[in-house]
């Protein structure tokens, strides 16, 4: 009982702010300025939704951010697949610093690397498309793919390849055929780590996308909402529910993979 109660509250402290970002967006603009707020409305309105696609923009924002986390997503997952095949199933020299490299880069922060991608997304001529959003998160999503990965394609027996490889079948369809089914749950759970990074970015679309709005991502959409003097909360807060969906709705849909992903790999 004792750990069951723990969990509740746990639950209901991480769920606690989507209420309030939810109950902020259905709020009167009274109630979402009052001095003394309180946890409930009596008079839920949809004004604040109707403000958020009422952007001219916003369908455009919308489609830009579900074509870059669209795009890491499925490069992640392919590249970091064949990445932890090869550092995992073939010996080579520089393997293993390879794999500290791929350690090093997830130590670090985002922030220190921003200026000199800026240079170099301005040399390479990217700089205002979604190609400058696509590539950097692609860059930071693989290191933690392939290290999450190594441990399924590891636990993949050498005897299954070896039984494969007598009846027939090539080294390619062993990959895409019978390791690639094995490890998909692997595949599944880096995969949230990636769109949800990417969906919510911030940093990288304000800094790479300058002039060409039309390219900007759904986060840039809540700037329109931020006004020195008075702040439209109501229309931050339903812009930032708009956000969440998609994320709930991809976590819904591969729930069970991540939990079978993120519980270990494949027996023998």
């Amino acid at each position: 009982m004792a750990a069951e109660g723990t969990a509740v509250a746990v639950a209901l402290v991480v769920a606690f702010p989507l209420y309030w970002m939810v109950l902020s967006a259905l709020k009167p603009a009274g109630e979402v300025r009052s001095a003394h707020p309180v946890p409930w409305t009596a008079n839920p309105t949809l004004d604040a939704f109707r403000r958020v696609f009422g952007q001219q923009d916003f369908g455009r924002y919308f489609l830009n951010s579900l074509l870059v986390a669209g795009t890491v997503v499925i490069a992640s997952a392919l590249v970091a697949f064949l990445a932890a095949t090869a550092v995992t199933r073939f010996r080579f020299r520089f393997r293993t610093t390879l794999l500290i490299l791929f350690l090093v880069a997830q130590m670090v922060p985002v922030e220190a690397l921003t200026i000199p991608m800026f240079f170099l997304m301005r040399d390479v001529g990217a700089l205002n498309s979604l190609l400058s959003l696509m590539l950097p998160h692609l860059a930071f999503s693989l290191p933690f793919a392939v290290w999450m990965l190594r441990g399924f394609v590891k636990a993949v027996p050498d005897t299954l390849e070896e039984a494969a490889l007598i009846d027939g079948a090539s080294r390619t369809r062993f990959l895409w055929q019978i390791l690639f089914p094995l490890v998909f749950p692997g595949l599944v759970a880096t995969s949230v780590f990636s769109f949800i990074s990417t969906w919510n970015d911030f940093l990288f679309a304000k800094s790479f996308i300058i002039s060409a709005t039309e390219n900007s991502t759904l986060p840039m959409a809540l700037l329109v909402f931020f006004d020195a003097e008075t702040p439209d909360w109501g229309g931050v807060m339903a812009a930032s529910t708009v956000m969440t969906l998609p994320v709930l709705v991809f976590f819904v849909l591969v729930h069970r993979r991540l939990v079978s992903g993120l519980g270990g790999a494949v027996k023998e």
